[in-house]
């Protein structure tokens, strides 16, 4: 049996981390797709094949939520935004990241190549859960991981990518 309260206070710092940032700063839009993977999670519980962790099948849940918002929007990648709206005051509560330029960076990769280096290096997730929360195999996502980080040299090098 789940204790699913306890289950929501140990997850639901990490899961808004990862929104906020995949939302560029959104706060409302991240605690809003937080909200409703939580409740997709309580209401599908007995469909959880325990394959994977718990937790696992949480960030997948709403990692997909995130996706079905900017397709039903028929919004662009973040990768490919260029305003700096969104982007965390210096030293306020929710910005993730304390070098500007770095977040900067993070902000202008796609949605997958972010959502990658979010989940394995701000929520230490090894490659094996990260490829089931993104639904990709772990090849991919050790590609995904090899071209953020070099699309972050660049940026940070030259102030963009791509162009």
């Amino acid at each position: 049996m789940i204790d699913f309260d306890r289950f929501v206070l140990e997850q639901q710092e990490s899961l808004r981390r990862f929104l906020l940032s995949l939302c560029e700063g959104d706060k409302a839009l991240a605690d809003d797709l937080a909200q409703e993977a939580f409740i997709k999670a309580y209401l599908g519980i007995h469909t959880f094949s325990s394959r994977s962790r718990l937790s696992t099948w949480l960030f997948r849940i709403a990692y997909n939520g995130f996706i079905d918002y900017r397709r039903k929007r028929r919004l662009p990648e973040t990768g490919e935004l260029e305003s700096a709206a969104g982007v965390p005051e210096e030293g306020s509560a929710d910005s993730a990241f304390d070098n500007e330029s770095l977040y900067m960076a993070i902000r202008s990769l796609s949605d997958q190549e972010k959502a990658a280096v979010l989940l394995f290096y701000m929520e230490d997730k090894p490659i094996k859960e990260i490829s089931r929360i993104l639904g990709k195999k772990e090849g991919a996502v050790k590609v995904q991981l090899s071209r953020a980080r070099e699309h972050i040299r660049e940026y940070l090098k030259t102030g963009n990518y791509g162009q």
